[in-house]
């Protein structure tokens, strides 16, 4: 098994490159959260940088696709991340915001999806803020190490602040080439058939990759795609 050394020291040597993606995808599944979920809050509208999902359980269309659709407003979390100063980094166990959530919140958030709880760690860089958010495994799992939750959110935060945006939506990121060239497709409109004929692929191997990549993404529909790929 690659030892968590291993992969800090990969992560650490893909920032700011197309790689890094998939390698902090790696480190964070180590911790074994059932979802990572990284969001960038920009004054009043938010970005999902990144969504990969470790278990079959499709949380990623809640996660990202209702928070991005103005609920994200309403996390209590939000008016810390943009009072933080730059360069630091703050744990927050959701033991410690349950309360200040809404109850209308929390029911969609974790009630229904399912999720016992998660932890966040509010990242604030020079020019960028991100709540990178480590959903919980089953129910009785050790907690994540804090140390290694602070230090996962400053690398993906270094990443994207030394990183130029790239040429298609940043969540798609952690996805394989062929995965993304595929969600692409779709986003762009087109049908299998059509991607398939771009490609020199057969439908039936487009639409393997593209359930590839949904459940990567913790998502199940193209409506879901959309939703994650566009900004709140």
């Amino acid at each position: 098994m690659t030892s968590v050394y291993r992969l800090i020291e990969d992560c650490a040597a893909a920032s700011g490159s197309d790689g890094f993606a998939a390698c902090i995808v790696d480190l964070a599944g180590w911790t074994g959260v059932r979802q990572l979920m990284v969001f960038e809050m920009t004054g009043d509208a938010v970005t999902c940088l990144l969504s990969r999902n470790y278990e079959r359980v499709r949380t990623g269309e809640v996660l990202a696709g209702r928070y991005m659709d103005g609920w994200f407003r309403m996390d209590p979390l939000l008016p810390e991340l943009m009072r933080l100063p730059a360069g630091q980094t703050h744990v927050r166990r959701m033991d410690d915001i349950v309360a200040k959530m809404p109850p209308d919140y929390f029911d969609i958030f974790f009630s229904e999806p399912g999720l016992s709880g998660k932890t966040t760690v509010l990242a604030a860089g020079s020019s960028r803020r991100m709540m990178v958010n480590f959903y919980d495994g089953e129910a009785g799992a050790p907690k994540p190490d804090e140390a290694l939750l602070s230090l996962i959110a400053r690398l993906v935060l270094n990443h994207h602040e030394s990183h130029p945006p790239a040429g298609y939506p940043a969540c798609l990121a952690a996805l394989s080439e062929r995965e993304r060239q595929i969600c692409l497709g779709v986003l762009g409109g087109k049908k299998a058939e059509m991607i398939a004929g771009e490609l020199g692929l057969s439908p039936a191997t487009i639409v393997t990759y593209r359930r590839r990549a949904y459940g990567k993404l913790g998502i199940s529909s193209r409506g879901d795609l959309f939703a994650l790929c566009r900004k709140g």
